[in-house]
């Protein structure tokens, strides 16, 4: 089965959001080896946000598994439908792949390191979202990926 970590900076502070994240990262347990893993955020003002996306990656590096393809969540990156989402793990487990870990940065971003590691730099909105609502979002589509994989009737879109 093919492994899926979302690995973000911080724990969302919105109850209504992590209860719906929580949903779908159970049913996620249906069609990949899931698991949503949590950095903590540096503690440090605004002014000092280079050092705190420095510190942030050194945290985030440290739980990036080696065997997983690195997918960046940045707004600065290339915008995916959701059948380009479904395209994407469905070359992965055609091919033998791991998995792939998708991450999410803090207030200040993903640091460049980590941008440059990536081999995906993927947008969910141009937009910025707050943490807890990229999690449920990218969590959602996850699921959703999953149930067209499998064809089964979750998704109503072309």
């Amino acid at each position: 089965m093919t492994r899926i970590v979302v690995l973000a900076v911080g724990h969302p502070k919105t109850p209504g959001l992590d209860k719906v994240r929580g949903e779908y990262e159970q049913r996620l347990v249906h069609y990949f080896r899931f698991e949503a893993v949590e950095v903590p955020a540096a503690s440090l003002p605004d002014k000092r946000a280079v050092e705190a996306r420095t510190w942030e990656a050194n945290k985030l590096i440290q739980r990036i598994p080696d065997d997983l393809d690195l997918v960046a969540l940045t707004r600065t990156g290339t915008p995916w439908p959701t059948q380009k989402l479904v395209e994407y793990l469905d070359e992965v487990q055609t091919y033998g792949h791991k998995g792939a870990v998708f991450i999410i940065g803090g207030a200040h971003g993903l640091d460049s390191e980590l941008l440059q590691r990536a081999r995906i730099k993927m947008s969910l909105s141009p937009m910025t979202l707050p943490h807890g609502l990229a999690r449920l979002f990218i969590t959602e589509q996850l699921y959703r990926a999953g149930t067209i994989l499998r064809g089964e009737p979750y998704h109503k879109g072309p």
